[in-house]
């Protein structure tokens, strides 16, 4: 929702086609986790391990989301823009907040197939 908003504040400030890019970008992405999780499609696409897949798009979001967030403060050419920098920064701490989460729940899933101790 933050990204999604960030997106709009963009969007209707009529702000650099970068930080609409970005944050539409990000929604999207965000929203087709968010329908993989919740249809279980995680499940049957063993192929790719998901929860990495998610720090990898949490960990880059996060980095342009620092630039983008940074330079639309600085510049602010409007509240709408400055609306935006203030959410993308929300955004990017949110972020952050995934890859800690995720990389605990990795860390501490057990361990699997034959590395699995002996009981």
């Amino acid at each position: 929702l933050v990204a999604l908003a960030a997106f709009i504040c963009f969007a209707a400030s009529g702000a650099h086609g970068a930080y609409t890019a970005l944050a539409g970008m990000e929604t999207v992405i965000t929203v087709l986790f968010l329908l993989l999780y919740l249809l279980r499609l995680d499940a049957r696409m063993r192929f790719v391990f998901w929860p990495l897949a998610d720090i990898f798009n949490s960990v880059i979001a996060a980095l342009f989301l620092l630039v983008v967030a940074l330079f639309a403060i600085i510049i602010k050419t409007n509240k709408g823009t400055l609306a935006g920098g203030v959410l993308g920064l929300i955004l990017l701490v949110l972020c952050i907040v995934d890859v800690v989460l995720l990389c605990k729940k990795i860390s501490l899933d057990k361990a699997r197939g034959r590395s699995a101790p002996a009981k």
